[in-house]
């Protein structure tokens, strides 16, 4: 039996597997030299964390006003297994307004990351459409959440619907796992918009993760 650690490793590199394969976009000579400098060097991984003693009624309030002010309205459900493809669309056409060099991989990775009992999928309708998600893991019997990936179809991008499925994450973890001490995120470092976002919702950088091309093999 693979030791509580190497379990947590292999689902997080299924994770980052399905979101960053070491793939660039077609005739792309630039991403193709990043990818090059990426596989010598590694791909920086921004790491972030906030202690839930930091999350202040005063500050939680604030956060909430903004979601109910928003001039998106959302309806956050659980996601089931038929909702896997639709997740997967979503992130192929956010990833393509994001600054991470790399296109996702098949979705039976994502499937196996579905069936993980410690992993979350949150989806967000808005007008009747599905357009966006949020995926939560939890470590440690509970008491660390992880934002593990949230993705926004690029017209409902800059409108408040992640501020909206962020919240809604927080609701999640509050709820299910009330001895929960930290929350955390990794951000690629020049995504600086995911980074941004994370950053106003109280996240603090405490460390950078370099990974290599086999931290993405499953």
């Amino acid at each position: 039996m693979p030791s509580k650690s190497k379990k947590i490793n292999l689902k997080k590199s299924r994770i980052r597997a399905f979101f960053n394969s070491l793939s660039p976009q077609e005739d792309s000579d630039v991403q193709a030299e990043e990818l090059k400098k990426i596989e010598k060097e590694g791909m920086p991984y921004i790491q972030l964390r906030l202690p839930v003693k930091e999350i202040t009624p005063e500050f939680e309030n604030k956060i909430t006003q903004k979601v109910e002010h928003n001039v998106i309205k959302a309806q956050i459900r659980e996601a089931e297994f038929r909702d896997l493809k639709t997740i997967k669309e979503i992130h192929d056409k956010a990833w393509l307004t994001s600054n991470t060099p790399f296109r996702a991989i098949d979705i039976d990775t994502l499937e196996i990351i579905f069936e993980d009992k410690d992993t979350i999928f949150l989806i967000a309708k808005v007008y009747g459409r599905d357009a966006g998600f949020i995926i939560l893991d939890s470590e440690e019997e509970g008491k660390v959440g992880t934002i593990a990936a949230l993705g926004v179809l690029p017209n409902f991008q800059r409108k408040g619907l992640g501020l909206v499925l962020g919240m809604a994450g927080w609701n999640y973890f509050k709820k299910h796992h009330p001895n929960i001490e930290e929350l955390r995120a990794e951000v690629y470092e020049k995504n600086k918009v995911s980074y941004n976002f994370i950053k106003a919702l109280g996240f603090n950088k405490f460390d950078v993760k370099h990974y290599k091309k086999e931290d993405f093999e499953l």
